[in-house]
């Protein structure tokens, strides 16, 4: 045993090194720390500051984790095995909860105890497996809707009228608007800063939406932005008895997130490509656009006139007459009375002979 495998403070070790002609390795040993365990709910408390900010989806996380908690009886433990968790989203399953729902609250457990394996507090984690979603109809309001429920919401407060046209216009989410500053707004252009993805976009204004910004003459101080009067409750209570009023009040998919769906669709309705729109919207991912795919109808005229064309009416040469046809297709197919570019030519230069020789 030479005098480097003694270490200082420690017995020697015959398995601390290995030592040859071209390499030593040197194996040292960490301090053993204790396991405890936990509830969820006390690791919720430990790290929500850091891992949401406040705002409605921390409100949100705080009662998914508040159900979590319940449903597993405040055990202790410090480490969730798989079948402790197919336990829990089968339970949930029977509470009536949604695939959709059930990723949600799995994505808030799975973000706690992440954060809570790397700081020590747990030595394992399990594997969450994303639960299959439909897709859902999406609901969205006509011009002709729009107008009544905007009136409505006009007798109500000028303000909320602002943010609700801005909001349609604009695609942006509710708490995108009311975070907004003067400063966020330049010339023609408006710029979100506090998203929900954390990426920030800017976008152009419609004519309204610059009239709408416009906050009306007023004594006192300058708020801090177009629509900081408002706060989201107060919007929703005024949202709530407006729609009441025009007959929407049954329909559960009228909240004000309606509005940022039938910006996404009337963008792919009227012709926008899917990548504007996720750009527009300030989506993370291309397929949170794609569920508004199925509007852009347009592409798909051409279809029709395909399938109502008669089969005794159709050309035999279906390149040339296919509306899907390609321009360098139809481009090379021959014309009547043509036999290519050698043949075009010939027979002029034989025609114009002919007439001096007489």
């Amino acid at each position: 045993m030479t005098n480097e495998a003694i270490q200082e403070g420690s017995a020697p070790d015959p398995f601390s090194m290995f030592s040859s002609q071209n390499s030593k390795i040197n194996y040292t040993y960490n301090k053993i720390r204790e396991v405890k365990s936990y509830r969820v709910g006390e690791l919720f408390s430990a790290y929500r500051d850091i891992l949401w900010d406040d705002g409605r989806h921390k409100y949100n996380v705080s009662s998914f984790i508040g159900e979590i908690d319940e449903i597993l009886l405040g055990e202790r433990f410090s480490a969730i095995d798989q079948s402790t968790l197919d336990n829990l989203i089968g339970t949930l399953r029977q509470r009536g909860n949604s695939n959709a729902t059930i990723n949600r609250k799995m994505a808030a457990l799975s973000k706690l105890l992440r954060k809570a394996y790397k700081m020590g507090d747990i030595h394992s984690l399990p594997e969450f497996r994303r639960q299959k979603e439909r897709a859902g109809r999406i609901r969205f309001l006509e011009r002709e809707e729009e107008a009544r429920l905007f009136a409505a919401i006009r007798t109500r407060s000028e303000d909320a009228y602002r943010l609700s046209v801005f909001l349609v216009d604009t695609g942006c989410r509710l708490g995108e608007a009311l975070g907004l500053i003067w400063n966020d707004i330049q010339e023609h252009r408006v710029s979100f800063w506090i998203t929900k993805s954390g990426r920030s976009r800017t976008i152009p204004m419609t004519e309204r939406v610059k009239e709408v910004i416009k906050l009306p003459p007023t004594e006192g101080r300058r708020p801090k932005g177009p629509f900081t009067k408002l706060s989201q409750a107060q919007f929703r209570a005024i949202w709530n008895e407006a729609k009441a009023e025009v007959g929407l009040g049954a329909d559960d998919q009228v909240v004000p997130h309606i509005l940022r769906h039938t910006c996404a669709s009337r963008l792919v309705q009227g012709g926008i490509d899917i990548r504007r729109v996720q750009m527009w919207l300030g989506h993370q991912t291309l397929s949170m656009t794609m569920r508004y795919a199925h509007l852009a109808t347009n592409d798909l005229d051409g279809c029709v006139v395909v399938l109502e064309t008669p089969r005794s009416e159709e050309s035999p040469r279906g390149a040339e007459s296919s509306v899907f046809s390609s321009p360098l297709t139809a481009a090379s197919t021959p014309k009547r009375g043509q036999t290519g570019e050698a043949g075009a030519a010939k027979p002029a230069k034989a025609s114009g002979k002919s007439s001096k020789a007489k």
